[in-house]
């Protein structure tokens, strides 16, 4: 297969719902992957001739140097998570940040036209102001925040310093089908959810009053895809938000009535590192790519709710793979 395009993380959950995506318009795609987070499952009904797996880890550089090798385009997603960086710090440095310098100069060399950056809204820390556009200052309160406003840092300066067509783009949260519930991985809406389904507590760190900008995948992978095709996007920096703000506190409410159970609330200390609030101004989205998400928070919270039903798998299963203070090392 001569592919297209490289999506790096492309098993995991935002980079299947892109690899998705770009297969249905028509693209080939190579997904590179080392499964510590992604599953094969997550590409498993995409044909052969659409989607090549390769199990690669991105810190590999001979390896990614032939992977890039005819390659138009590169989506840059592989990373390790906010709270892996609280219990390996180091590791998820190499990974986020100097792996992705990497990956530029081997793209570079192998004259891969375009290389999108996918960071991270967690390069902001805790909002000064509200809402964040992309000017608002980076602070990040964790490795992870730091490490990816690092890689970012490098794409933009290889397009100042080598003309190279580089974007960067910032999602805010994302949730939906394929979203890790499972140890360092997990995040707040999957957690909540299968705890819901199950009758059991929903954990929450410190008073609740922390906000997040929840966005639908799929709207989040559109943003991307259509960032990375935009010609005016070169060189550039982007939010991808909804623009609604939402407590944790009343996220228990939003999930509580998609999976149609009353919830109670389990209240713990707060965790390491946990930014306080976060909202986005995606006007520049809007203004340069027509970019306006179209699922509502309690539409996409059903249809999250409809797949796990769906899944196959019990509930109860699937809570064993959830650790509650899933910073601590494993």
């Amino acid at each position: 297969m001569n592919p297209d395009v490289v999506v790096t993380g492309g098993a995991g959950f935002i980079g299947s719902e892109l690899v998705h995506q770009l297969a249905h318009k028509g693209l080939r795609v190579r997904v590179i992957d080392n499964l510590a987070n992604g599953k094969r499952e997550n590409l498993s009904d995409l044909k052969a001739e659409e989607v090549e797996l390769v199990v690669a880890d991105i810190r590999d550089s001979e390896r990614m140097q032939a992977l890039m090798a005819g390659v138009a385009v590169v989506y840059h997603l592989a990373c390790l998570g906010v709270r892996h960086s609280i219990h390996s710090p180091h590791e998820n440095h190499e990974v986020n940040a100097t792996a992705t310098l990497g990956l530029l100069m081997a793209a570079r060399t192998a004259g891969v036209s375009r290389f999108i950056q996918v960071s991270s809204s967690e390069v902001y820390g805790t909002a000064r102001s509200a809402p964040m556009t992309e000017e608002h200052p980076t602070a990040p309160e964790t490795v992870y925040g730091a490490s990816k406003l690092a890689g970012e840092c490098y794409a933009r300066a290889f397009h100042r310093t080598y003309g190279y067509a580089t974007v960067v783009v910032r999602p805010f949260n994302a949730y939906g089908p394929r979203c890790h519930h499972e140890g360092d991985s997990g995040e707040v809406i999957p957690k909540f959810m299968l705890r819901a389904i199950a009758g059991k507590p929903l954990a929450i760190f410190g008073d609740g009053m922390q906000t997040r900008d929840f966005s639908y995948v799929s709207d989040t992978a559109r943003g991307i895809l259509l960032a990375g095709e935009s010609e005016s996007m070169i060189g550039r920096t982007i939010n991808l938000g909804s623009g609604r703000e939402t407590r944790i506190l009343d996220l228990v409410d939003l999930v509580s009535n998609a999976v149609g159970k009353k919830s109670v609330v389990q209240y713990l200390p707060p965790r390491p590192g946990d930014v306080l609030r976060l909202v986005a101004d995606s006007s520049r989205a809007r203004d340069l790519l027509g970019y306006v998400p179209e699922v509502a928070m309690e539409e996409g919270l059903r249809r999250l709710a409809d797949w796990y039903k769906g899944l196959g798998r019990s509930v109860e299963q699937m809570l064993t793979e959830d650790a509650v203070m899933n910073w601590e090392r494993p």
